[in-house]
């Protein structure tokens, strides 16, 4: 009897181990699998390329892909869209792109209409052995982004006496990104009588952020002229800007009354150094070197000028 007590308590164990491990079993298989990780939309955007994703070694939770059933898990799990990602349409990827030839002007885009702008690049004066001068340089237009009416003048006087002046009415609208073609007329003060010419050229900015003016003038009389300025603004610190600046103009006939020779004339560079209180307002110091060639500095020796000149300059730039 003890025995049989012993048999049947032996079966009991073991029937109430098999129950356990089978409800184990069961609550196992009815636990969900783990989540797959959840790709936000920033995480997504990071590896966009130019509108196009790189989707090579990643699965995101709700996109397809070949050879892959996302109806169940692995394990035998429901798998759902957590994150969905929406797909980049056209009007996202025009959205994205920069404007062709547009500015800002405060938190509005320039469009249609009229904005101005005036630059004194330079208005300085000095004072040397062989006397005192002032010279300026200035531009400015008026118009739309498309279409604007610019104005030019530079000039230079010694002693009281104007040696140099011109200015320039011409109409620009830009050809590419950074460049604008510019046509129009110039109109010489001095030296000599009036003159007068037709220009054509461009202005923008280079490879290397170098700011360009290239211009060709043709007279009246058949003289013909180019100018090219070339600059560039090194920014030291936030408010100290260094600025190289290099003119050079050529000449296609010769001009006894003006000074004038056939080829290359008069090459002018400058180093200014300006400290900018306001974006609007800054003052420099510089040092200016200037020199005549050619035929042009043969005429200056007969009138007994130096061919030469280097000067330390100081001024003020502003803009408006």
């Amino acid at each position: 009897m003890r025995r049989r007590h012993r048999i049947a308590g032996l079966a009991l164990a073991c029937a109430c181990a098999t129950s356990a491990a089978q409800a184990q079993q069961h609550d196992h298989a009815a636990m969900p699998s783990k989540p797959a990780p959840i790709v936000t939309d920033d995480e997504a955007h990071s590896t966009m390329d130019h509108g196009r994703m790189d989707h090579s070694g990643m699965h995101y939770p709700g996109m397809h892909h070949p050879g892959m059933d996302h109806s169940q898990h692995a394990n035998g799990a429901p798998q759902t869209p957590r994150t969905p990602i929406p797909p980049i349409t056209d009007a996202d990827r025009e959205a994205a792109k920069p404007p062709a030839h547009g500015h800002h002007h405060g938190d509005h885009m320039h469009g249609n209409g009229m904005f101005s702008y005036l630059l004194f690049d330079r208005l300085e004066a000095w004072d040397t052995d062989v006397g005192t001068g002032e010279a300026w340089e200035a531009q400015g237009w008026i118009g739309t982004d498309m279409h604007r009416l610019w104005l030019r003048s530079e000039g230079e006087r010694e002693d009281g006496h104007t040696e140099s002046a011109d200015v320039e009415v011409l109409y620009g609208r830009p050809v590419a990104r950074w460049w604008d073609l510019v046509a129009g007329v110039r109109h010489d003060f001095a030296p000599g009588r009036d003159r007068n010419f037709a220009a054509i050229g461009v202005m923008g900015m280079a490879p290397q952020k170098f700011e360009i003016e290239a211009t060709a003038y043709i007279g009246a009389s058949g003289q013909t002229a180019a100018r090219i300025e070339a600059e560039y603004e090194l920014l030291l610190t936030n408010r100290l800007i260094l600025q190289p600046v290099v003119e050079a103009e050529w000449h296609g006939r010769r001009d006894v009354a003006r000074g004038i020779g056939t080829g290359l004339g008069t090459i002018e560079a400058g180093l200014r150094l300006r400290y900018e209180f306001t974006r609007r307002f800054a003052p420099y110091i510089g040092v200016v070197h200037e020199r005549s060639f050619g035929a042009t500095a043969d005429l200056m020796r007969d009138e007994g000028e130096a061919t030469r000149d280097t000067r330390v300059v100081a001024g003020v730039r502003i803009w408006f």
